[in-house]
């Protein structure tokens, strides 16, 4: 709780500078940088951070897992393009989507941001134990 107070000034300087939000995705001892969107769902999504979570794989075309609740998407479209990289919320399903290939338009799909660089980790087939958190 102490952390989620403390980062609240960062979000708040991020969104008042229409800055986005550098976040680290770690898988063992791999470290994936990614940035998220200057969006109110990727503001509310970096307000759980950090988080641990098990990734599954769902169809070998993302790899999701349960936020347990649908993150603030009044400024999303209604439906969204994904590509190869991306971090998204299908609110429907309130899970994170983490894409390792690109998919289809869905309606309710809101992108988070995206990963600066690699993914490897990701891509291999089966669980996947991270940790996203807020990067330094």
């Amino acid at each position: 709780m102490a952390f989620a107070l403390a980062a609240l000034p960062a979000l708040a300087c991020a969104a008042e500078k229409n800055e986005t939000m550098k976040i680290n995705v770690i898988a063992g001892d791999v470290v994936m940088p990614a940035t998220l969107d200057n969006s109110a769902a990727a503001r509310d999504f970096a307000s759980l951070l950090p988080l641990e979570l098990t990734l599954t794989d769902y169809h070998g075309t993302e790899k999701v897992a349960d936020l347990n609740r649908t993150l603030d998407a009044l400024d999303a479209p209604d439906s969204y393009k994904p590509a190869a990289g991306d971090i998204t919320q299908y609110a429907p399903w309130q899970n994170l989507a983490i894409f390792i290939k690109p998919f289809s338009a869905a309606r309710g799909l809101v992108r988070l941001g995206a990963f600066d660089g690699d993914y490897l980790a990701l891509k291999t087939p089966g669980n996947v134990a991270v940790r996203i958190e807020l990067a330094d």
